[in-house]
């Protein structure tokens, strides 16, 4: 899975990803039934509307809980050790790739975190998330 991924998973954006279903079960050979008159199937049901999930919310309740202040609101590694992940140079990195850094960014650490934590919650907010833009503007 993805990094993002990850993150959508922990904030309740996306579920885990189900087993692949049974193989089915090998068919009999067995003499053609009659032609019968061709059914379309019927439509799909339509698609249920995405729930919007508090994030604001969760991520307060996980810092009062943290046994250390993390500002998550500011810092992309505060926010990754808030969600549980590991939050190294390497893991940002890779994240920010994930998410399309501008090239010129990944070499200075600085610019990238604020890049990368502003298009988390971006990205977090255009996947079913309330963040509020001025987190992420």
């Amino acid at each position: 899975m993805s990094l993002f991924g990850s993150i959508l998973e922990k904030l309740g954006l996306k579920k885990k990803a189900a087993p692949p279903p049974p193989p089915p079960p090998p068919k009999q050979q067995q003499a053609a039934p009659a032609p019968a008159a061709i059914v379309p199937p019927p439509p799909p049901p339509p698609p249920e509307p995405m729930a919007e999930v508090d994030v604001i919310s969760m991520l307060e309740g996980l810092a009062a809980k943290a046994t250390q202040k993390l500002n998550w609101r500011t810092s992309i590694v505060d926010l990754m050790k808030l969600l549980g992940m590991e939050s190294s140079l390497a893991e940002r990195k890779e994240l920010a790739t994930e998410l399309g850094c501008p090239a010129e960014y990944m070499h200075d650490s600085a610019r990238m975190n604020i890049w990368l934590h502003k298009e988390v919650l971006r990205q977090i907010a255009r996947n079913g998330g309330n963040v509020p833009a001025e987190l992420y503007d």
